[in-house]
């Protein structure tokens, strides 16, 4: 599979071509956001890896997601749709998502290697399983599946 950073740069080529404005705006964004993220890191040169890309789609969709809510209550629907095509352009480059039963799994063994045994070390637990995650499940959901196994 390519890195995300080239699927972004053809599909975002492909945008061009097919005339598609929700596609080219939300793929100029996201590849703008990386970019700055790169040159703050290290300069205008430096590269991000597919983790550090994978976070901020992440934030730009919780972005997006925010912007939902506040159109929705805002009576705003044209603009609450136009962001949700945007949140579905995004997901298409997240990796696939664990199931439930794989964080309840993962979230075992974490407690169980950490030797956590009360929410008091929930913080040993999380560290634990976002490095195994890797963008695979977002941290509230983590969090409620370590909260459930230790109370």
């Amino acid at each position: 599979m390519a890195d995300i950073a080239t699927q972004l740069t053809e599909h975002l080529k492909n945008a061009m071509r097919a005339k598609d404005p929700v596609a080219l705006n939300t793929l100029r964004a996201v590849k703008s956001a990386i970019k700055n993220a790169a040159i703050e890191k290290g300069g205008a040169d430096a590269e991000l890896d597919e983790s550090a890309i994978v976070n901020i789609i992440r934030k730009q969709i919780k972005q997006r997601r925010e912007s939902v809510e506040q159109f929705t209550q805002a009576g705003r629907t044209e603009l609450a749709d136009q962001e949700e095509a945007e949140i579905a352009i995004l997901e298409h480059y997240l990796p696939a998502p664990l199931s439930p039963e794989e964080v309840d799994e993962l979230v075992a063994t974490a407690i169980e290697e950490s030797g956590a045994s009360s929410r008091s070390d929930m913080g040993k637990v999380m560290k634990i399983l976002q490095e195994r995650t890797a963008g695979r499940a977002d941290g509230k959901s983590l969090s409620q599946a370590v909260m459930k196994q230790l109370s």
